[in-house]
Formats: C-alpha cells, structure tokens, sequence
C-alpha cells in the first residue's frame, strides 16, 4: 500500500566529546561528536531516521540544509523500491540551483546523504529486513538502476557494474549465512586519539588485542618525535602479528607525508590514511610511490568521482568509504563498484555519532553482493556513543555481529535526542553553567 511523507523532522544533536578528548587528532583538536538527524514520518506511521556526522560547530548548518530539502518528501510518496530510491537520490543530487552549492559536494551534499539514508531506513524497515539484506535481496537490474553513472562511465559503465554483480550472485546466500555466523572483521581506533597519554595509548591498545582486534590505529601528523614514541610503544604493547594503521587526518604536504612516513615505517604501519588533501588525486599518488606504506583514504572524500580518479590513478590500496559524507547509499554503491572493478579492498570509515551504526551495512552487502569477499577488509570500530541507538553496532572478538533489525541501525532514543539537542537540551545547559561557575 502506497504511503506519502507527512513530516521531516530535523534535530541539532551534540555531544561534548571533546571534555574526554574523545576523536581528537592532529587536525581536529577538541571534537564534538554530532549529527544533522533527520526522521522521516509517513502517513502510516512509519519512520525511516538518517543522519549526517560532524564534530560540533557548523551542524546547524548542515541541520538548515536537510531543512531546504523539504519540499523534494513531504506530500509525496514514500519511496519503497529501487525505483523509488533511485529517483529520491538523482531529484535531490539533480536540483539545478542546489547544485550550484556543490555541485555534489560540501553540506548540501551531505544533507542530501542524510534524507536519501531516512529513506532507505524506511524502505527496509517497511520491507522487515535489515538494510544489508535489503540491498541483497535486489536483483543485479536492480542496483544498477540505483547508481547514477553520470561522470563514471570512463571508468565503469552499467554494463561492467552489472557482470561484477551477475558475478557475485550465485554465492549470495551462502555468504549471507556465514556473515550472521561469524560476522564482519573489525579494527578499532580506540586507542589511538592523539589527546591520550601513552600510559592510556599503551592501556587501551592492550585490551584491544585482548578483545580479539587484529588492528588498531593511532593518530599521527602532530609532532614526529611524539609520533615516533607511540608508535613505538603501541608496537611494543601489541607485538609484531597485530596491524597498526596510522591517520594523518590530511595534515600534511606531499613532500612532509613522504618524510613523515619514512621515520615510522621501522615501526611496520599497515597504512597511512589520509596524509594529504582529501582531494589532492596526484598528491596520494606521488605518497604512495614515494614510501614503503600502504595508503587509504576516503572518509571525506566528496563524491563518486574523485574515488574513480584515485583508483584510476593507482592512488590508493584501500578505499575507505562513509556512510554519511556523500548522498547516501545509492552514490556508495557506486563507489563500491568502482572499487571491485579495480579490484581495491574497501575498508570503511567509521566512529563518530551513529556511523559505526550504517556504515556495516554497507560492507556486509558488499561481501554479499559485489566482492564477495572480506580478505583485507576491515571496518573501522571505535567504542563510543552507541548507548544512544535502539539498535546500537555489536562488536565481539574483533567482528561486527551482523545487524538482524529492519532498517539502516540508525534510530536514536527519544530521550538522548532530547538530552543532547543543540543549544538548549539538559546537557548543553549544564555545561555551560559549569563553564559559567568557573570564570
């Protein structure tokens, strides 16, 4: 039965992530964990819940820009199929005039992420399966009519996408079971924020091996000697079977990537990720041949097209996709097309406020449905925030349980959207009257 939207409901959420210096690295010193939150209500009764990340100061911004995408939902009908998605995701990344904001970049982007993520939470959550499934479910046809091929096709045209998918499907089944199994291989970041002491770095890195991790990762890019010392000591405290991947979080300039990494390969990082501007192509290029490391990239990497020019340059041996930083699930399937038909593992980004939360979904159709594999795949875990989803991310010995509720795993409690809405919720009053009480 056909259901139309009736309501988009946007919340300014925060939380004060950077008083324990949670998420901090070189470029991004005090975070405060956020999200643009959209619900998407129909006349049914039904919601479909999205959201887009930040780190505090500009989520009003982003908050304004699902707001100005109102009149593309409400009165129209809920989309529930790949058709349906397919044509929500190119009106709201087609507009002339929003274009002209991006085009298909920066917040209006992202807003347009998080509206096209309410509407797959809907879609699968009104077809009762969680969104991996969802996506699984659909035939070949089908998720190819989902990915908007414009500026791809010099690269990977419909008819390459759909072979990669026809490749796949036989084994689907047989790999869906498996995931719910054993699930999906995870690392965590946990230990790594570059505001901890290294009596915590050492602690945490420690108790992640004990928890079944096979990789952490340590954020690098503030001061070499500084760098140097962790990483030495979060060998030392993990042995040399563990993989240690560094973040750069694009602090730096081709030439001091090259340099930088030198002095911390004796120390056997598995990757550097993001050692310069995320849309720098020729610049991860000119790192990736100029060091023994690995490089991966990708978490704020604005659209499809720059992940084809990375891989069309051999920039990149990882591609580190995020549910929340390009419109949605529909442009991420095209990214991971992208990838297995250049044969690039793709080990998502995650962390930050409900990301952990969509982004295995992502994954796990991806080794359903177009990989089918997890060889060197990983998907980032970092243990924060999740108390605060109805059906928060799982993670034991080191994997991500495959997700069994309808939906994208997004939806928050009433009482923590409550609680943390910007700037007038019970914890912001607080903070700001302990902040007052001490001037």
């Amino acid at each position: 039965m056909s259901q139309t939207v009736t309501e988009v409901e946007v919340h300014d959420v925060r939380f004060p992530t950077s008083e324990e210096l949670d998420g901090s690295d070189a470029m991004n010193p005090d975070p405060d964990y956020s999200a643009a939150y959209v619900v998407l209500r129909t006349d049914a009764g039904d919601e479909g819940h999205g959201l887009c990340f930040t780190i505090g100061r500009g989520n009003d911004v982003v908050a304004a820009a699902v707001e100005a995408l109102r009149p593309y939902l409400v009165g129209r009908p809920a989309p529930r199929t790949a058709a349906g998605l397919a044509a929500l995701h190119r009106e709201l990344t087609h507009d002339s005039q929003l274009r002209w904001l991006g085009p298909e970049k920066g917040v209006m982007h992202m807003a347009a992420g998080a509206v096209v993520n309410a509407a797959w939470d809907l879609a699968a959550t009104s077809a009762g399966l969680p969104v991996w499934e969802f996506l699984a479910s659909m035939t070949p046809e089908e998720l190819v009519s989902l990915v908007d091929f414009r500026y791809l096709t010099d690269a990977l045209t419909p008819d390459e996408a759909l072979a990669i998918l026809r490749a796949a499907e036989p084994g689907r089944a047989e790999r869906a079971e498996r995931l719910r199994a054993g699930g999906y291989p995870a690392y965590t970041t946990t230990p790594g924020w570059l505001g901890y002491d290294d009596a915590k770095l050492v602690r945490l890195a420690k108790e992640a091996v004990a928890d079944g991790f096979g990789q952490i990762k340590l954020k690098v890019g503030a001061d070499l000697d500084d760098d140097v010392r962790r990483l030495r000591l979060a060998r030392e405290a993990v042995g040399p079977a563990v993989r240690i991947a560094v973040d750069a979080n694009q602090r730096w300039d081709v030439a001091e990537a090259v340099r930088w990494m030198a002095a911390l390969a004796p120390y056997d990082p598995y990757w550097i990720e993001e050692p310069t501007s995320p849309d720098d192509v020729l610049g991860h290029a000119a790192v990736r041949a100029g060091q023994p490391v690995k490089v991966a990239t990708g978490e704020h990497i604005a659209n499809r097209v720059v992940f084809k020019q990375l891989l069309q340059a051999g920039a990149v041996d990882f591609v580190q996709i995020d549910a929340a930083r390009v419109a949605g699930v529909n442009e991420n399937l095209a990214i991971l097309l992208l990838a297995a038909k250049y044969g690039v593992p793709v080990c998502p980004h995650a962390g930050g406020v409900g990301l952990c939360e969509l982004v295995q979904h992502l994954a796990m159709f991806d080794y359903v449905a177009v990989s089918g594999t997890k060889e060197d795949r990983v998907i980032e875990y970092v243990d924060h925030l999740h108390e605060h989803f109805t059906d928060p991310a799982v993670v034991e010995n080191g994997h991500y349980t495959a997700p069994s509720a309808p939906g994208f795993s997004a939806r928050m409690h009433p009482e923590s959207l409550a609680a943390h809405r910007y700037p007038d919720g019970p914890v912001w009053q607080a903070r700001r009257a302990a902040q007052e009480a001490t001037q």
